[in-house]
């Protein structure tokens, strides 16, 4: 075994922007009247479906109940597309990356009629 430093892959790794609602469940830390929430949250993985089964992982995980989640692509797709992105949230997209990990940007809680239709 050679004690060479061994040449680090680059990373495959990008972040995702994803909208995921949820519903009710016990211990999950919502508001006592909401009836669920929408949850804006940046994930990494090699591609949008890694990102989506490892945010649902880990929504579960937390006693969330994950309803649907949708994709709004990386920062460079969301750029092409138009979309103006705050500083805050660039920020957090490279600790996503960084990290490799999940992180809640945003939630707002539904309460009554306010649930999409």
């Amino acid at each position: 075994m050679s004690d060479a430093p061994q040449k680090k892959k680059p990373s495959r790794q990008q972040v995702f922007t994803l909208l995921v609602e949820v519903g009710r469940k016990d211990g999950d830390g919502l508001p006592k009247d909401a009836t669920g929430a929408a949850l804006m949250i940046y994930a990494s993985g090699v591609d949008e479906a890694e990102a989506v089964r490892e945010t649902v992982a880990i929504l579960k995980q937390a006693d969330m109940n994950p309803l649907d989640v949708s994709g709004y692509g990386t920062l460079d797709e969301r750029l092409a597309e138009g979309h103006d992105i705050a500083d805050e949230e660039k920020d957090l997209m490279a600790r996503a990356l960084a990290e490799n990990s999940v992180i809640v940007a945003q939630m707002t809680p539904f309460f009554g009629d306010d649930e999409p239709a």
